[in-house]
């Protein structure tokens, strides 16, 4: 095969990289042009929002009217005094949309007479309703003559948005089209350039290769180049099974918790409402059935920690007075055949960890020694600090040389095998038989430890016991704020004074659950079903002491809906939930410092006692 001359290859270079620049250029601009389309099919979208809702109102102003005419009781005169006052603004932004269509500009003015006309009809019949005067059937007959011109414009009105939401979307689909064929050029001409690229490199790494190594280095590197291959394949396998489990777990979360969300909160608000006299078979059934949520909700939380994409709160927190208020639990937990002991280390560093999130480790690692000893035995929790040194990182290499706070959990079971010790972390590789787990403890753990930024170590011979020992990162500076396990409060928090709270959540049965369990604890609920919605209940109902935001909505999202809320409102408490999100509050697997935040699902208690935590917080 001839030889490309240097100079050829670089002027081919240079060619197919002026195609892939021009190619590449023309796809942004026709993206360019496609979201500028696209900002107008939304503007038509929100013009046909607001004819339905200004239909709506005017519809329940008539029925308001006819409610007091048929009983004179001022009770149901609300509706109608609230669209009398507001009915000119709604029109007002109304108009503001359609400025740039002079036949939707000229229907609103007719569109006013009418609503004018109408409201003047319903003034004067309450007026002569509380005059104790006879209405003229006339009048009736004008109001709905009134009425339905003014259904007949709307429907007009919405008609010509229709038919430009229709035109406006084939020519997004249009540009939608373009541009992905744009894409797909662009990919093929970067692949070819690159093929092109490294045809050349290769073509003189081989030439110079060729005159410059021995047949004897060629062979040794060759060798040192295929057992770095293979401990990189091993750790590429462990880093795409970990990436694998981590893309189906965060597709799925944020559904997954939310219908979860609204059957764990619904069976507590159904099971704290039920009489005492209840048939104990329904209450069984209740308790079964929020048992098994629960354990659905635990199973997502630990694939969500094996994949380290759990929301990680790390605090300065003494480890020793953590794992000495465990004591009670882990008995009750591990039962009384099993001996456990603690051995705490004085003056002992604190830790930089998620208090929570330790504890539920502690008790995996407890669980699992628990199951090891099956016919009871010694379980010993120790605390010390540790440094891990140079020697160490480069023998194990995912860990970072320093100092630790070390939580070491040993038993007098049954051991492992070396085979079994290595594979102990991989998810649902589990020794135990059918039915008795789901092989995510220790994978949780490891996840957890990781992602804290730690190291987590088994030490285990069969029919010696196992040792594992956890290295969690050293707290440097000031203890702030001393991160501990929030303990439930023996009565439920509830609502002081009359606090309001706004609560944002774009899935309708998600949002319910939340307004009937925070109105179960005497809260006033304002509710938005988007962030558009929140700013105007804002810009309406101004007195507001904590915005109660799910993140991931569309739109708006969680975290700039409450940026822009603070700034009109710059002492409004913000609480957060979701399902999982990845960077809207969480960066680098940690919570934003001052975030608040409760996961879903979360129960009535947990509910209960976030929102009094944050209500009650003193701002900095």
């Amino acid at each position: 095969m001839p030889a490309i001359r240097p100079e050829r290859s670089i002027i081919l270079l240079l060619l197919a990289l002026l195609i892939v620049v021009v190619a590449v250029g023309s796809t942004y601009w026709l993206y360019a042009v496609q979201q500028r389309v696209n900002i107008w099919v939304q503007h038509t979208l929100r013009v046909e929002n607001q004819l339905s809702t200004l239909l709506l109102h005017v519809q329940e102003a008539e029925s308001s009217q006819r409610g007091f005419m048929l009983t004179r009781e001022d009770s149901f005169l609300g509706p109608y005094d609230s669209f009398r006052r507001q009915w000119r603004g709604e029109l007002a932004a109304l108009r503001a949309e359609i400025l740039d269509n002079p036949p939707q500009a000229q229907a609103v003015e007719a569109l006013e007479n009418l609503l004018d006309d109408r409201l003047f009809l319903m003034r004067t019949g309450i007026e002569r309703r509380r005059r104790d005067e006879a209405i003229a059937p006339e009048d009736f007959h004008a109001g709905m003559v009134t009425m339905a011109k003014i259904r007949a414009q709307v429907a007009a009105m919405r008609a010509r948005e229709a038919l430009l939401l229709k035109r406006r979307t084939a020519n997004d689909n249009h540009l939608g089209m373009l541009v992905s064929v744009g894409m797909a050029v662009s990919a093929v001409l970067v692949t070819l350039l690159g093929a092109l690229a490294l045809r050349t490199a290769h073509r003189r790494v081989a030439e110079a290769t060729e005159s410059q190594l021995a047949l004897s280095d060629a062979n040794k590197r060759l060798i040192a180049e295929g057992q770095e291959r293979e401990s990189a394949e091993a750790q590429l396998r462990q880093m795409q099974k970990m990436e694998s489990i981590g893309q189906l777990t965060g597709g799925i979360a944020h559904d997954f918790n939310n219908m979860l969300a609204i059957v764990i909160g619904s069976l507590d608000i159904a099971r704290r409402r039920l009489t005492r006299d209840i048939d104990p078979r329904i209450a069984r059934g209740i308790d079964n059935a929020a048992e098994g949520a629960q354990r659905a909700a635990q199973l997502t939380a630990r694939l969500l920690a094996f994949s380290r994409q759990q929301p990680l709160d790390p605090q300065p927190t003494d480890v020793n007075k953590l794992v000495g208020g465990m004591s009670e639990l882990l008995r009750r937990t591990i039962g009384e055949s099993i001996r456990v002991e603690t051995v705490l280390a004085g003056g002992l560093w604190r830790a930089s960890i998620d208090a929570g999130q330790l504890e539920s480790a502690i008790i995996n690692l407890c669980v699992n020694s628990r199951d090891a000893m099956p016919t009871g035995g010694r379980l010993t929790i120790e605390t010390a600090n540790a440094h891990l040194d140079d020697a160490y990182v480069a023998a194990h290499g995912d860990v970072e040389a320093g100092q630790y706070v070390m939580v070491s959990v040993t038993d007098s079971g049954t051991g492992m095998p070396s085979e079994v010790v290595e594979r102990a972390f991989d998810p649902f590789f589990t020794t135990k038989g059918v039915g008795k787990g789901t092989g995510l403890g220790l994978s949780q753990v490891f996840g957890f430890i990781k992602q804290s930024r730690g190291h987590v170590k088994i030490y285990s011979e069969p029919g010696q016991g196992t040792i594992i020992k956890i290295y969690l990162p050293r707290h440097y500076g000031p203890d702030v704020a001393i991160g501990s396990v929030t303990v439930m409060p023996t009565e439920l928090p509830r609502a002081r004074a009359e606090e309001i709270i706004l609560v944002v959540e774009d899935e309708e049965r998600v949002r319910h659950m939340s307004v009937d369990s925070l109105r179960e604890l005497g809260y006033i609920i304002v509710q938005a079903s988007d962030g558009e919605q929140a700013l105007e209940m804002l810009t309406i109902q101004p007195r507001i002491d904590m915005l109660f935001t799910d993140i991931v909505m569309p739109g708006i999202n969680g975290r700039v809906l409450a940026d822009r809320a603070r700034e009109s409102h710059p002492g409004l408490k913000i609480l957060y939930t979701t399902g999982y999100t990845r960077n809207a509050i969480v960066h680098n697997g940690m919570l934003d410092p001052g975030v608040s935040f409760l996961a879903k699902p979360f129960t009535l208690d947990q509910l209960a006692v976030k929102v009094r935590q944050v209500l009650d917080a003193v701002e900095n």
